[in-house]
Protein backbone atom coordinates (compact mmCIF):
# COMPACT_ATOMS: atom_id res chain seq x y z
CA UNK A 1 0.00 0.00 0.00
CA UNK A 2 1.13 3.65 -1.21
CA UNK A 3 0.00 6.67 0.32
CA UNK A 4 1.00 9.60 1.74
CA UNK A 5 -0.82 8.76 5.45
CA UNK A 6 1.03 5.57 5.60
CA UNK A 7 4.42 6.50 7.23
CA UNK A 8 3.01 9.77 8.33
CA UNK A 9 0.42 8.62 10.56
CA UNK A 10 2.53 5.69 11.60
CA UNK A 11 5.33 9.01 12.97
CA UNK A 12 2.46 10.85 14.63
CA UNK A 13 1.16 7.68 16.53
CA UNK A 14 4.59 7.28 17.68
CA UNK A 15 4.77 10.46 19.08
CA UNK A 16 1.68 10.16 20.45
CA UNK A 17 2.51 7.18 22.45
CA UNK A 18 5.68 8.71 23.57
CA UNK A 19 2.83 10.73 26.46
CA UNK A 20 2.16 7.49 28.02
CA UNK A 21 5.72 6.59 28.39
CA UNK A 22 6.34 7.03 32.19
CA UNK A 23 3.16 5.11 32.59
CA UNK A 24 3.26 2.50 29.94
CA UNK A 25 0.06 0.23 28.92
CA UNK A 26 -2.58 -0.09 26.57
CA UNK A 27 -5.09 2.11 25.03
CA UNK A 28 -8.35 0.80 24.07
CA UNK A 29 -10.99 2.08 21.54
CA UNK A 30 -14.85 1.37 21.29
CA UNK A 31 -15.86 0.65 18.34
CA UNK A 32 -19.37 -0.77 19.27
CA UNK A 33 -20.41 -1.99 22.73
CA UNK A 34 -23.75 -3.59 22.57
CA UNK A 35 -24.60 -7.46 21.66
CA UNK A 36 -27.98 -7.19 19.31
CA UNK A 37 -30.18 -5.61 17.72
CA UNK A 38 -29.17 -2.36 16.98
CA UNK A 39 -26.41 -3.20 13.89
CA UNK A 40 -24.64 0.56 14.22
CA UNK A 41 -23.14 -0.12 17.49
CA UNK A 42 -22.03 -4.05 17.89
CA UNK A 43 -19.23 -5.70 19.70
CA UNK A 44 -16.03 -4.32 18.35
CA UNK A 45 -12.82 -2.90 19.96
CA UNK A 46 -8.88 -1.62 19.31
CA UNK A 47 -6.29 -1.87 21.00
CA UNK A 48 -2.38 -0.93 21.17
CA UNK A 49 0.76 -1.43 23.44
CA UNK A 50 1.73 2.77 24.27
CA UNK A 51 4.72 1.62 22.17
CA UNK A 52 2.97 0.96 18.98
CA UNK A 53 0.74 3.16 16.56
CA UNK A 54 -1.18 0.86 15.06
CA UNK A 55 -3.93 -1.19 17.02
CA UNK A 56 -5.37 -4.74 16.73
CA UNK A 57 -9.00 -4.76 16.31
CA UNK A 58 -11.18 -7.10 18.98
CA UNK A 59 -14.08 -8.72 16.96
CA UNK A 60 -15.53 -6.73 14.24
CA UNK A 61 -19.58 -6.39 14.68
CA UNK A 62 -19.25 -2.36 13.67
CA UNK A 63 -16.34 -0.70 12.43
CA UNK A 64 -16.66 2.11 10.16
CA UNK A 65 -19.20 3.67 12.23
CA UNK A 66 -17.53 3.29 15.36
CA UNK A 67 -14.39 4.74 13.98
CA UNK A 68 -16.58 7.95 12.89
CA UNK A 69 -18.00 8.12 16.50
CA UNK A 70 -13.94 7.85 17.89
CA UNK A 71 -13.16 10.33 15.42
CA UNK A 72 -15.72 13.12 16.54
CA UNK A 73 -15.00 12.01 20.21
CA UNK A 74 -11.24 12.47 19.51
CA UNK A 75 -10.24 8.97 20.12
CA UNK A 76 -7.62 9.32 17.34
CA UNK A 77 -6.13 13.05 18.01
CA UNK A 78 -2.97 11.66 15.83
CA UNK A 79 -5.06 11.74 12.95
CA UNK A 80 -6.43 14.76 10.83
CA UNK A 81 -8.11 15.75 7.30
CA UNK A 82 -4.18 16.80 6.50
CA UNK A 83 -2.07 13.60 7.00
CA UNK A 84 -5.20 11.29 6.26
CA UNK A 85 -5.05 12.60 2.41
CA UNK A 86 -6.07 11.05 0.05
CA UNK A 87 -8.28 8.93 1.95
CA UNK A 88 -10.28 10.33 4.67
CA UNK A 89 -9.65 9.97 8.65
CA UNK A 90 -12.12 7.68 9.03
CA UNK A 91 -10.65 6.09 5.78
CA UNK A 92 -7.03 6.41 7.08
CA UNK A 93 -7.66 4.48 10.64
CA UNK A 94 -10.02 1.83 8.59
CA UNK A 95 -6.68 1.06 6.08
CA UNK A 96 -4.03 2.32 8.20
CA UNK A 97 -4.21 1.92 11.67
CA UNK A 98 -5.56 -1.20 12.19
CA UNK A 99 -3.16 -3.81 11.53
CA UNK A 100 -5.23 -6.84 11.90
CA UNK A 101 -8.43 -8.62 13.69
CA UNK A 102 -8.64 -11.02 16.18
CA UNK A 103 -12.09 -12.67 15.77
CA UNK A 104 -13.55 -14.62 19.01
CA UNK A 105 -16.44 -16.30 17.37
CA UNK A 106 -18.28 -16.39 13.63
CA UNK A 107 -21.31 -14.88 14.87
CA UNK A 108 -23.23 -12.20 13.07
CA UNK A 109 -23.13 -9.25 15.70
CA UNK A 110 -19.19 -9.72 16.44
CA UNK A 111 -18.18 -10.03 12.23
CA UNK A 112 -20.78 -7.87 10.34
CA UNK A 113 -18.61 -4.44 9.80
CA UNK A 114 -15.87 -6.79 8.51
CA UNK A 115 -17.37 -8.76 5.90
CA UNK A 116 -19.64 -4.93 4.82
CA UNK A 117 -16.50 -3.14 4.69
CA UNK A 118 -14.04 -5.46 3.37
CA UNK A 119 -14.10 -4.41 -0.37
CA UNK A 120 -11.72 -1.29 0.75
CA UNK A 121 -10.19 -2.80 3.13
CA UNK A 122 -6.08 -2.95 2.98
CA UNK A 123 -4.31 -6.37 3.36
CA UNK A 124 -4.59 -7.80 7.06
CA UNK A 125 -4.96 -10.43 9.03
CA UNK A 126 -7.48 -12.59 10.87
CA UNK A 127 -6.43 -14.27 13.53
CA UNK A 128 -9.64 -16.93 15.26
CA UNK A 129 -9.59 -20.62 16.78
CA UNK A 130 -9.61 -23.30 14.13
CA UNK A 131 -13.90 -23.28 14.14
CA UNK A 132 -13.86 -19.76 14.47
CA UNK A 133 -11.52 -19.39 11.06
CA UNK A 134 -13.25 -22.67 9.39
CA UNK A 135 -16.67 -20.72 9.86
CA UNK A 136 -15.46 -17.90 7.78
CA UNK A 137 -14.07 -19.70 5.38
CA UNK A 138 -17.04 -21.90 5.04
CA UNK A 139 -20.50 -19.92 5.27
CA UNK A 140 -19.15 -15.87 4.62
CA UNK A 141 -16.08 -15.77 2.42
CA UNK A 142 -17.69 -18.65 0.19
CA UNK A 143 -19.19 -16.23 -3.16
CA UNK A 144 -22.49 -17.14 -1.80
CA UNK A 145 -22.63 -14.99 1.08
CA UNK A 146 -20.51 -12.73 0.15
CA UNK A 147 -16.91 -12.10 -2.09
CA UNK A 148 -14.01 -14.20 -0.58
CA UNK A 149 -11.87 -11.82 0.21
CA UNK A 150 -9.68 -14.25 1.94
CA UNK A 151 -6.60 -16.23 0.91
CA UNK A 152 -8.19 -19.73 1.63
CA UNK A 153 -11.33 -21.91 0.79
CA UNK A 154 -13.76 -21.76 -2.29
CA UNK A 155 -13.87 -19.78 -6.04
CA UNK A 156 -11.34 -16.72 -6.72
CA UNK A 157 -9.24 -15.62 -3.26
CA UNK A 158 -8.60 -12.14 -3.54
CA UNK A 159 -6.59 -11.86 -0.58
CA UNK A 160 -7.30 -8.81 1.33
CA UNK A 161 -6.85 -10.84 4.72
CA UNK A 162 -4.55 -13.73 5.67
CA UNK A 163 -6.79 -16.57 7.62
CA UNK A 164 -4.58 -17.46 10.64
CA UNK A 165 -6.04 -20.24 13.14
CA UNK A 166 -3.01 -20.49 16.00
CA UNK A 167 -3.63 -23.35 18.39
CA UNK A 168 -5.10 -23.00 21.63
CA UNK A 169 -2.61 -22.39 24.37
CA UNK A 170 0.27 -21.10 22.32
CA UNK A 171 1.71 -17.57 22.17
CA UNK A 172 1.76 -15.98 18.66
CA UNK A 173 2.75 -12.80 17.38
CA UNK A 174 -0.31 -9.99 15.96
CA UNK A 175 0.97 -8.89 13.24
CA UNK A 176 2.40 -5.51 12.91
CA UNK A 177 0.97 -4.40 15.91
CA UNK A 178 3.69 -5.37 18.01
CA UNK A 179 1.38 -7.58 20.25
CA UNK A 180 1.60 -11.42 21.22
CA UNK A 181 -1.60 -13.55 21.84
CA UNK A 182 -2.80 -16.73 23.24
CA UNK A 183 -6.29 -18.29 22.59
CA UNK A 184 -8.18 -19.99 25.01
CA UNK A 185 -11.47 -21.55 24.18
CA UNK A 186 -14.83 -20.46 25.72
CA UNK A 187 -18.18 -22.16 25.98
CA UNK A 188 -21.33 -19.72 23.79
CA UNK A 189 -24.46 -22.07 24.05
CA UNK A 190 -22.76 -24.79 22.31
CA UNK A 191 -20.63 -22.98 20.18
CA UNK A 192 -17.22 -22.45 20.39
CA UNK A 193 -15.89 -18.78 21.18
CA UNK A 194 -12.56 -17.51 22.47
CA UNK A 195 -10.75 -15.49 25.23
CA UNK A 196 -7.50 -13.70 24.13
CA UNK A 197 -4.62 -13.12 26.58
CA UNK A 198 -2.83 -9.91 24.55
CA UNK A 199 0.63 -9.38 25.54
CA UNK A 200 3.07 -6.67 25.41
CA UNK A 201 6.97 -6.87 27.33
CA UNK A 202 5.45 -7.66 31.01
CA UNK A 203 2.18 -6.19 30.50
CA UNK A 204 -1.42 -8.17 29.75
CA UNK A 205 -4.76 -7.97 28.73
CA UNK A 206 -7.62 -9.87 28.16
CA UNK A 207 -10.42 -9.89 25.70
CA UNK A 208 -13.37 -11.95 26.02
CA UNK A 209 -16.10 -13.59 23.52
CA UNK A 210 -19.41 -14.31 24.20
CA UNK A 211 -19.41 -17.02 27.30
CA UNK A 212 -22.05 -18.44 29.68
CA UNK A 213 -20.96 -19.29 32.75
CA UNK A 214 -19.01 -22.50 33.36
CA UNK A 215 -22.27 -23.90 35.37
CA UNK A 216 -24.72 -23.30 32.70
CA UNK A 217 -22.65 -24.31 30.08
CA UNK A 218 -21.78 -27.40 31.71
CA UNK A 219 -18.07 -26.84 31.56
CA UNK A 220 -14.73 -26.21 32.91
CA UNK A 221 -13.22 -23.21 30.12
CA UNK A 222 -14.19 -19.96 32.25
CA UNK A 223 -12.54 -22.00 35.36
CA UNK A 224 -9.18 -22.36 33.25
CA UNK A 225 -8.82 -19.12 32.09
CA UNK A 226 -9.46 -17.64 35.57
CA UNK A 227 -5.70 -20.14 36.55
CA UNK A 228 -4.54 -18.44 33.79
CA UNK A 229 -5.69 -15.02 34.78
CA UNK A 230 -5.22 -15.24 38.34
CA UNK A 231 -0.88 -16.07 37.66
CA UNK A 232 -1.29 -12.74 35.48
CA UNK A 233 -2.75 -10.98 38.33
CA UNK A 234 -0.05 -12.55 40.91
CA UNK A 235 2.56 -10.98 38.60
CA UNK A 236 1.02 -7.63 38.34
CA UNK A 237 0.98 -7.82 34.78
CA UNK A 238 -3.07 -7.75 34.11
CA UNK A 239 -3.89 -4.34 33.07
CA UNK A 240 -7.64 -5.07 32.07
CA UNK A 241 -10.06 -7.22 30.92
CA UNK A 242 -13.00 -6.94 28.74
CA UNK A 243 -16.05 -9.43 29.24
CA UNK A 244 -19.53 -9.73 28.39
CA UNK A 245 -22.28 -9.15 30.66
CA UNK A 246 -25.57 -9.44 28.01
CA UNK A 247 -28.66 -9.97 30.23
CA UNK A 248 -30.34 -8.42 33.75
CA UNK A 249 -30.16 -10.76 36.42
CA UNK A 250 -34.28 -11.83 36.07
CA UNK A 251 -33.16 -13.60 32.75
CA UNK A 252 -34.56 -16.94 32.79
CA UNK A 253 -31.45 -19.31 32.37
CA UNK A 254 -33.05 -20.80 29.42
CA UNK A 255 -33.38 -17.26 27.71
CA UNK A 256 -29.42 -16.52 28.50
CA UNK A 257 -28.11 -18.23 24.98
CA UNK A 258 -24.17 -18.75 26.49
CA UNK A 259 -24.49 -15.21 27.92
CA UNK A 260 -23.94 -13.90 31.14
CA UNK A 261 -25.72 -11.61 33.92
CA UNK A 262 -24.63 -9.59 36.77
CA UNK A 263 -24.60 -12.30 39.30
CA UNK A 264 -23.29 -14.97 37.19
CA UNK A 265 -20.37 -12.85 36.17
CA UNK A 266 -19.54 -12.18 40.16
CA UNK A 267 -19.81 -15.49 40.80
CA UNK A 268 -17.24 -16.27 37.99
CA UNK A 269 -15.02 -13.52 39.39
CA UNK A 270 -15.28 -14.62 42.88
CA UNK A 271 -13.46 -17.25 41.05
CA UNK A 272 -10.68 -15.62 40.11
CA UNK A 273 -10.56 -13.78 43.14
CA UNK A 274 -10.04 -17.48 44.88
CA UNK A 275 -6.94 -18.15 42.88
CA UNK A 276 -5.18 -14.93 42.63
CA UNK A 277 -4.77 -14.72 46.55
CA UNK A 278 -7.75 -14.55 48.24
CA UNK A 279 -9.70 -11.17 49.56
CA UNK A 280 -8.82 -8.14 47.75
CA UNK A 281 -6.64 -9.90 45.13
CA UNK A 282 -8.77 -8.01 42.47
CA UNK A 283 -8.96 -4.60 44.11
CA UNK A 284 -9.22 -2.15 41.73
CA UNK A 285 -8.90 -4.29 38.31
CA UNK A 286 -9.99 -2.69 35.75
CA UNK A 287 -13.41 -4.97 33.86
CA UNK A 288 -14.96 -3.21 30.82
CA UNK A 289 -18.37 -4.53 30.53
CA UNK A 290 -19.60 -5.13 26.99
CA UNK A 291 -22.45 -6.72 24.69
CA UNK A 292 -24.76 -5.31 26.64
CA UNK A 293 -28.27 -6.56 24.48
CA UNK A 294 -30.89 -3.13 23.92
CA UNK A 295 -34.39 -3.39 24.51
CA UNK A 296 -36.89 -2.38 22.40
CA UNK A 297 -39.38 -1.97 25.57
CA UNK A 298 -40.14 1.62 26.29
CA UNK A 299 -38.81 3.12 29.72
CA UNK A 300 -36.69 -0.41 29.81
CA UNK A 301 -32.75 0.73 29.75
CA UNK A 302 -30.36 -2.74 30.77
CA UNK A 303 -27.27 -0.73 30.62
CA UNK A 304 -28.40 1.49 33.82
CA UNK A 305 -30.07 -1.91 35.34
CA UNK A 306 -27.16 -3.97 34.62
CA UNK A 307 -24.79 -1.21 35.95
CA UNK A 308 -26.67 -0.85 39.17
CA UNK A 309 -26.80 -4.73 39.52
CA UNK A 310 -23.14 -5.04 39.43
CA UNK A 311 -22.33 -2.30 41.71
CA UNK A 312 -24.35 -3.38 43.94
CA UNK A 313 -23.23 -6.86 44.54
CA UNK A 314 -19.59 -6.61 43.93
CA UNK A 315 -17.69 -7.33 47.10
CA UNK A 316 -14.76 -7.48 45.09
CA UNK A 317 -13.42 -4.06 44.69
CA UNK A 318 -13.56 -4.12 40.83
CA UNK A 319 -13.84 -1.28 38.89
CA UNK A 320 -16.29 -1.97 36.41
CA UNK A 321 -16.27 0.10 33.13
CA UNK A 322 -19.20 1.04 31.04
CA UNK A 323 -17.57 2.29 27.43
CA UNK A 324 -19.91 4.07 25.43
CA UNK A 325 -19.32 4.06 21.38
CA UNK A 326 -16.33 6.36 20.27
CA UNK A 327 -14.72 6.31 24.10
CA UNK A 328 -10.75 5.74 24.77
CA UNK A 329 -9.57 4.61 27.47
CA UNK A 330 -6.24 3.95 28.69
CA UNK A 331 -4.79 0.73 31.02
Amino acid sequence: MTNRFGPRILLLGAGFCAAFSANAGFQVVALGVNGGVEEGNLTSYLIRSDSQPRYLALDAGSVLPGIEQALAKGSFPEVNAENSAPLTPQGAVFRNLISGYFISHAHLDHIAGLIIASPQDSRKPIYGSAETISALRQYVFNWKLWPNFTDAGSGQRLGTYRLNAPRPGQRFSLSSSGLDGVIYPLSHGGVTSSMLLISRENESFAFFGDTGADKQEKSRDLNAIWRVLADEIRQRRLKGIIIETSFVDETPDAQLFGHLTPALLLTELTQLEQYAGGAGSLKGLKVVISHIKPSLLAGVDPRAEIRRQLEQGDRLGVNFIFMQQGDSQHF
